[in-house]
């Protein structure tokens, strides 16, 4: 298409999602690399937070002892979650009205901004009680900004995605939460090997919290040259976008929304924070394994594990979105207990053995990518363009806020109500039960479902919206009269 030439409107002319200000075609790869990078800093921000937990709960929180300063830090880690819904709202209310690329970019700055600020903020001890309560108050605002955040980016990708990929393509962004934790590990490790156990622990922590500012400029820019998506797009040219999103999702799709949430969402999240966060925390805390050797156990399982999100990613779009996502939740609680007496085991002085322990979290890990690679293909696909980003975004932070923020939290004080390391267990086991259920008997399967269905309903046309150089035809024809 030549520079003095304009796509048209007309559904018959494939659109270009992704563009500099030119008319410049990018392919899905392109799309997905771009919308992954911003997410993978947001969910690194996010976890920096956590992954710091034992440093940073004395400085903060200090008490007689770790325990409880543990409880208490970890008690600011889960409100993020709590206000993850919240953000749904807000930022699914823009990307409905406004468009997806305008409400991510937004998340993106209130994170990278939230970040920079923690690793500049004075210890309890400097400025007392008001060192805990801005601690507090950003966690709030990481937590706003990523309720917004994956919904924006999984809808972006998907709503390029042709039909029969879509689970494979936003199968990627899926990856993003695990590599941004995998990164905040990476460099806490590299920071606290490269400064001196005292160093790191004096002011050396604050370094991956600042590192954040200069990842967050690149995926800003990055962002800014986004267009929105085809189907939004077109939505919009129809005069079919949502006036009220908030009101018509919890008006029209409200029992979808409780079906995603306790049939998907709800046992997806707490095999994800148990086997990764939790096993975290088990190691360092509970077994008292050095952070150095827990964080490598973790990071390696994290690695080895992170190329099953694409694998089940494809996999749903042969044989379905449900039954991967179900069996994962089914293995999960059926193995839990077996796994963390085998830690319990293993991580004990006398019977050492990290390679074990890194096969007992990558068999955590394992479940964590059955139940995770598939869902945003599912939620997708679940809700209609018009309110897709309140929609979809509220059942997802409602499972993956409440259910699965409070998991590591939770399983440390039930542990320590009821006097044994694994009594706790019984929450996440108990969460994947009912999503086994309710998902197993009331789930459709969503993979042939069209999204574009909607919009070519709506206007008669020659041939199918284009979603990216991919599904690009070598000649554009021209619409029949």
């Amino acid at each position: 298409m030549g520079a003095s030439q304009k796509p048209s409107s007309s559904l018959s002319t494939p659109s270009f999602p992704f563009s500099s200000g030119t008319n410049r075609v990018w392919s899905m790869r392109y799309i997905v690399a771009a919308s992954s990078m911003g997410t993978i800093i947001e969910w690194y921000d996010f976890y920096i937070f956590g992954s710091l937990a034992v440093f940073l709960a004395p400085v903060f929180f200090p008490s007689k002892t770790l325990g409880t300063s543990l409880i208490l830090y970890l008690g600011t880690f889960a409100a993020g979650f709590a206000v993850r819904p919240f953000g749904a709202l807000v930022f699914g209310r823009l990307g409905d009205k406004i468009g997806r690329k305008y409400a991510f970019l937004l998340t993106i700055t209130i994170m990278g901004s939230a970040t920079t600020i923690i690793g500049l903020l004075p210890s309890y001890q400097t400025i007392g009680l008001l060192a805990p309560a801005i601690l507090l108050f950003i966690r709030m605002l990481q937590g706003l900004a990523l309720g917004g955040e994956y919904g924006g980016a999984a809808i972006y990708v998907a709503e390029h995605a042709p039909d029969e990929k879509r689970g494979y393509w936003t199968s990627y962004i899926q990856t993003t939460a695990t590599i941004g934790l995998f990164l905040s590990l990476i460099v806490i490790l590299a920071t606290s090997l490269g400064l001196g156990a005292t160093a790191f622990n004096d002011w050396g922590w604050r370094i991956p919290f600042l590192l954040s500012s200069v990842l967050v400029a690149a995926a800003l820019y990055i962002r800014w040259r986004l267009r929105e998506t085809p189907l939004f797009t077109r939505l919009k040219e129809m005069g079919k976008t949502a006036t009220s999103p908030i009101k018509e999702s919890l008006g029209r799709d409200w029992r979808l929304i409780l079906l995603a949430l306790f049939g998907a969402t709800a046992g997806q999240a707490v095999v994800w924070y148990t086997g990764q966060f939790y096993a975290l925390y088990f190691l360092q805390t509970i077994r008292g394994v050095d952070k150095v050797t827990s964080y490598a156990i973790v990071a390696t399982a994290l690695a080895l594990g992170t190329p099953l999100f694409i694998f089940f990613g494809r996999l749903s779009d042969r044989i379905g979105r449900k039954k991967i996502i179900m069996a994962g939740c089914g293995l999960a609680a059926a193995t839990y207990y077996p796994l963390y007496m085998a830690m319990t085991y293993f991580s004990d002085k006398a019977s050492f053995n990290a390679p074990a322990l890194t096969l007992l979290v990558l068999t955590q890990v394992v479940y964590v990518t059955m139940v995770y690679g598939p869902i945003a293909a599912l939620l997708v696909e679940m809700f209609p363009g018009r309110t897709r980003y309140t929609s979809l975004s509220l059942p997802y932070h409602l499972g993956n806020g409440e259910f699965g923020g409070f998991t590591p939290v939770l399983v440390v004080a039930i542990n320590f109500a009821a006097g044994s390391i694994l009594a706790g267990l019984i929450y996440p086991i108990g969460v994947a039960l009912v999503t086994l259920v309710i998902g197993s008997l009331y789930i459709k399967e969503t993979k042939d479902v069209s999204i574009w269905k909607e919009v070519e309903e709506m206007v008669p046309t020659t041939q199918p919206i284009g979603r990216s150089t991919d599904s690009l035809p070598e000649k554009i024809p021209s619409p029949k009269p």
